[in-house]
């Protein structure tokens, strides 16, 4: 059964007023007069949410499950208590001024009889907005008036004798000192979309120019997207270099076909591919002209919603290195020959063959995937993908842009657009707030708070403030590898712990001046159910220095349950510009705190310390691809109390149910060939924590591992470049 599309309604505005005269020879002058002022007034925008998912403290909590967080968090079956004393606060941040209008309450039964509502510039200085001392409770609706960043309510008289406890506590408000001009979503799409259509003059030309550019520009500025609408081009061949994303405009892949190729080889690198990082191909047909199409690529260089009417080689030209990558939602009618990659990811996709595999091929929900046969030959294969859903795509429908966003699946198995109507949403480009260079990070907020969805066009984004995404099914989605990096230390991006936001297409490049984290998904503490909408990342990239020097303590946190991680590669560099040991120190890569929560496509590599963390409950990785730092000066600078070295992927002891599947890391100690790594992965011995297809390999005898997982496993054997492998653990 397929989901209609849906237009959705345009948010909320205040619209002005206009007297309508029934005979405009009855309108006096003065009356006219007025009318015209009215007339001339600037659209103003409507107040919106502001504190939910902002950071928030408060004076106490009653328990661990009554943090207040769940005061901000759109949930109302989560609340904030206090202890059982007076007085007693809630504070929250709005993370920037605003003009505020009005606090809506919901109170449990355990309110306060008196209270006040207070707002501060600085946390500091507080002044009264409301106050009473005769408070019913309930639900309780609060004009106010001023411009705060902060806003608190304290309460002074329980009218129980327990706590205070909050269902929700909202806060309205207009950003940028009081509800300026509307920010208009829709537009063009600027310098660095290229649009093409099959009667295009020199399509072959301009896609050459752009491969020049981008060829050998691992760390350059340039960002580009070639979009082709929906028809048929012939004779084309389109390399594809760095930051350079090439999709269809059809609603369905079959709409835009080449009569040629998409490619992309290894030249430019003396035929090794393991640096072919950052770029896609989206949304297209190909009949490849020798009848294959070669994607020669490794780490965040996504292969989603491809139809290749023929086959496809993973491999450079003359089958040197290559280094894993991924195949989405695609179908291939010929033959994949994965040749000399070491591994790969396919996920819910149709292949007609696949012919080789070199350490660790894994397949969810693949039509025509090889038998599991791990580890020889080293194939995982997972009949379905438990959970699932497509990335969204920017399309033409008649002459307007829209967006579309895929519905979840469930147990998924092949494509998700062949043999009927596609179930998801349709989004106008109006509904998004086209985000081009020079954009601040005050204005994108303020479209955000207005309701608008986001499209980074290609470009480079310095942000002085964090992104805050606070409203649920927002989209935020990236062209041609748009990359922010956020100054001054601060976090790029946070989530609020809302249903089903869709984060896409866009990498976020750490700053000279450390942060503590660069992407947060739900604020500490979240434990909202998402299960019937949860919040996705798909073709999110992190990178830490290369590009020139970075800091982040930790780059992804996911704090909300339920969310889906499909394809991220989360890269503390290794070479480039502004790396070494203490020059882009990142000590962990991602942090998963929420319950379930699923990973396809987890890549995650060269971190100070763990690669990945894992608190939440019922965690679930399908693929695991992750290198140890190749720069650790010796056995000391990696030592972790009396363990040698630090997992690659740790699950905590605390935890009573994990899975993972298809799973390796490799080391490559060059400074200090000498070092020796404990293990790859740690993990409590518990029934309920299950790993298959485990494996750890010395890239030339440059380091080793005593084990596979804690204490299970053999060793890496000396300078061969050879798996230790362990099918089952417990």
């Amino acid at each position: 059964m397929s989901v209609a599309l849906v237009r959705p309604s345009r948010p909320p505005t205040a619209a002005s007023h206009r007297w309508r005269a029934l005979a405009l020879a009855l309108v006096t002058t003065l009356v006219a007069t007025l009318l015209a002022a009215v007339q001339a007034a600037p659209a103003q925008a409507a107040p919106v949410l502001l504190s939910q998912g902002g950071a928030v403290t408060a004076s106490s909590q009653e328990n661990g499950g009554t943090a207040a967080g769940h005061a901000v968090d759109g949930d109302g079956g989560t609340r904030w208590s206090s202890a059982f004393s007076d007085p007693q606060w809630i504070r929250v941040d709005l993370g920037s001024p605003a003009v505020l209008s009005r606090v809506e309450l919901a109170w449990e039964a355990a309110h306060a009889k008196s209270y006040r509502i207070e707002l501060s510039a600085d946390g500091n200085s507080w002044t009264t907005a409301y106050s009473t001392t005769a408070s019913a409770g309930g639900n309780e609706t609060l004009t106010i008036s001023g411009e705060a960043r902060y806003v608190r309510l304290t309460g002074t008289e329980r009218a129980t004798g327990y706590g205070y406890s909050l269902w929700e506590f909202k806060v309205f408000g207009t950003r940028d000192g009081g509800g300026g001009p509307e920010i208009p979503g829709g537009g063009d799409l600027g310098p660095n979309v290229h649009v093409f259509d099959p009667s295009t003059p020199n399509i072959q030309g301009k896609v050459d120019e752009i491969f020049q550019q981008q060829e050998e520009a691992q760390f350059g500025s340039g960002r580009h997207a070639l979009l082709f609408k929906p028809g048929t081009y012939n004779n084309l061949n389109a390399q594809i270099g760095f930051y350079t994303q090439i999709a269809g405009l059809g609603l369905n892949p079959n709409d835009t076909t080449f009569n040629g190729d998409v490619t992309v080889d290894a030249g430019w690198f003396d035929g090794n591919a393991t640096q072919n990082f950052w770029r896609s191909a989206e949304n297209l047909t190909l009949n490849p002209v020798s009848g294959t199409n070669r994607w020669a690529v490794s780490q965040a260089a996504p292969f989603r919603r491809m139809h290749v009417k023929g086959g496809l080689n993973l491999a450079p030209d003359g089958y040197g290195w290559a280094s894993g990558g991924y195949i989405a939602d695609s179908k291939i009618d010929g033959t994949v020959g994965p040749y000399s990659q070491q591994q790969w990811y396919t996920r819910d996709s149709s292949v007609g063959g696949w012919t080789n595999a070199v350490w660790n091929m894994t397949f969810s929900g693949v039509q025509g995937a090889p038998a599991a046969s791990y580890p020889t030959p080293p194939y995982t294969t997972l009949d379905t993908t438990p959970i699932s859903r497509e990335k969204p795509f920017l399309y033409l429908d008649g002459n307007e842009y829209k967006v579309f966003v895929p519905a979840k699946r469930v147990n998924a198995r092949g494509v998700s657009w062949d043999g009927g109507a596609q179930q998801g949403e349709s989004i106008p480009l109006n509904r998004f707030y086209v985000v081009k260079q020079g954009a601040t990070a005050a204005t994108i907020n303020a479209a955000l708070a207005q309701g608008l969805n986001l499209l980074f066009t290609p470009g480079v984004y310095h942000i002085d403030q964090t992104i805050n995404v606070n409203r649920a099914d927002t989209v935020v989605l990236g062209l041609g590898l748009a990359t922010i990096i956020p100054d001054s230390g601060v976090t790029a991006m946070k989530v609020a712990d809302v249903d089903g936001v869709k984060l896409a297409g866009f990498l976020i490049d750490a700053g000279p001046v450390n942060s503590p984290t660069l992407l947060e998904v739900g604020p500490q503490g979240a434990s909202a159910d998402h299960s019937a909408n949860p919040t996705s990342l798909q073709d999110v990239f992190v990178r830490i220095g290369g590009a020139g020097p970075g800091k982040a303590t930790t780059s992804i946190v996911v704090n909300s349950d339920d969310t889906i991680i499909d394809h991220t590669w989360v890269w503390r560099a290794d070479h480039g510009e502004g790396w070494g040991w203490e020059t882009n120190r990142a000590d962990y890569g991602v942090r998963v705190n929420g319950d379930d929560v699923l990973a396809t496509g987890l890549f995650v590599e060269h971190f100070n310390k763990y690669d990945v963390e894992w608190y939440g409950e019922r965690g679930r990785t399908i693929f695991f691809q992750n290198e140890k730092a190749y720069d650790a000066p010796n056995q000391a600078a990696i030592q972790n109390g009396n363990t040698k070295g630090y997992a690659a992927y740790r699950v905590d002891d605390s935890v009573q149910q994990h899975e993972g599947w298809g799973m390796g890391s490799y080391c490559y100690y060059n400074v200090d060939p000498t070092i020796v790594q404990e293990h790859g992965f740690k993990a409590p011995v518990k029934p309920g924590v299950k790993f298959h297809n485990l494996l750890v390999v010395s890239l030339g005898g440059n380091g080793q591992y005593e084990h596979v997982i804690n204490s299970v496993g053999p060793p890496t054997s000396g300078t061969s470049t050879v798996p230790s492998t362990v099918v089952n653990f417990p």
